[in-house]
């Protein structure tokens, strides 16, 4: 892996003073679509046995959803980039003892589903898909670009009572920023990208750097929040759960962890404890 990512910088950034315009759209393409599906870990496949599967199509694509229990008490589980909703099985049990009923999706070109591409649009459609089918949520609960697609999701017609997002970005520009820094991209592909990702990923939408952000419209989110992440997460900086703390001000708080990194963070057994408690905090009282 260390050694693909150094000869795609090498490639990149050499071909970006050569070549610029074709340099941009390599690295579009890098962005849009992902080389490789993540597998089912053992210790996930006991959960995904005993869900019930169904199957939805958005944007054409058919998409695989996975849901227990007896539909009371519903909670959304959205997953990240270039992951799985097998992921999320340690807290979909952890729900499902505590007497809800959680359902997720592998989102297009992820898992199960079909297509080569996802974007926030197809993330939120889900969202609108399961919550009429399943009706308000007793939560939503996403890790990575999954809790980001939830503030989107929960501004138009999808309803939860509380929010969780975990080692979320706030910004969505910061999907751009983090992943030529993965890449070690220069500066100079950061334009292009968002020029591509404006006119390819999304034609027609407006203004959507900013209306895909956590940030935006704040006063449109009424519900508890809580925020986990991570202080070594190399992948999307703790700054950007602390903005989105500062956005929602006695509305949201912050749990920090330390050396879970941005992956293990979502299925660590103190992590998944202090997501249930919050979940069902409505409930204690």
């Amino acid at each position: 892996m260390r050694l693909r990512t150094a000869l795609i910088r090498t490639t990149l950034n050499t071909t970006g003073l050569l070549a610029p315009d074709l340099a941009g759209r390599w690295a579009l393409d890098l962005w849009r679509y992902p080389r490789t599906r993540v597998a089912v870990r053992p210790a996930e496949e006991p959960m995904l046995r005993r869900a019930t599967r169904d199957r939805v199509t958005v944007a054409g694509k058919e998409t695989v959803v996975y849901a227990w229990g007896d539909g009371r008490r519903p909670v959304l589980l959205t997953h990240g980039w270039l992951s799985r909703a097998s992921r999320l099985t340690p807290l979909a049990e952890a729900l499902l003892e505590a007497g809800y009923s959680p359902v997720t999706y592998d989102a297009p070109g992820c898992g199960e589903s079909e297509g080569r591409e996802t974007s926030i649009l197809e993330y939120r459609e889900l969202a609108r898909l399961l919550h009429a089918e399943h009706g308000r949520f007793a939560a939503a609960v996403g890790h990575s670009v999954g809790g980001l697609s939830l503030f989107f999701a929960l501004r138009d017609e999808v309803k939860a009572d509380r929010l969780v997002s975990v080692a979320a970005p706030a910004e969505f520009d910061y999907l751009i920023d983090s992943f030529c820094a993965s890449l070690g991209l220069s500066d100079r592909f950061k334009p292009r990208l968002r020029r591509g990702v404006e006119r390819q990923v999304f034609p027609g939408e407006s203004d959507i750097w900013r209306r895909f952000s956590a940030t935006h419209r704040p006063g449109e989110l009424t519900m508890p929040m809580l925020l986990v992440h991570d202080s070594g997460d190399d992948m999307i900086d703790i700054g950007q759960s602390r903005l989105v703390v500062d956005a929602y001000p006695g509305q949201a708080r912050l749990m920090v962890t330390r050396g879970l990194g941005h992956r293990r963070i979502v299925s660590d057994p103190d992590v998944v404890r202090a997501v249930v408690d919050f979940v069902a905090a409505d409930r204690a009282e």
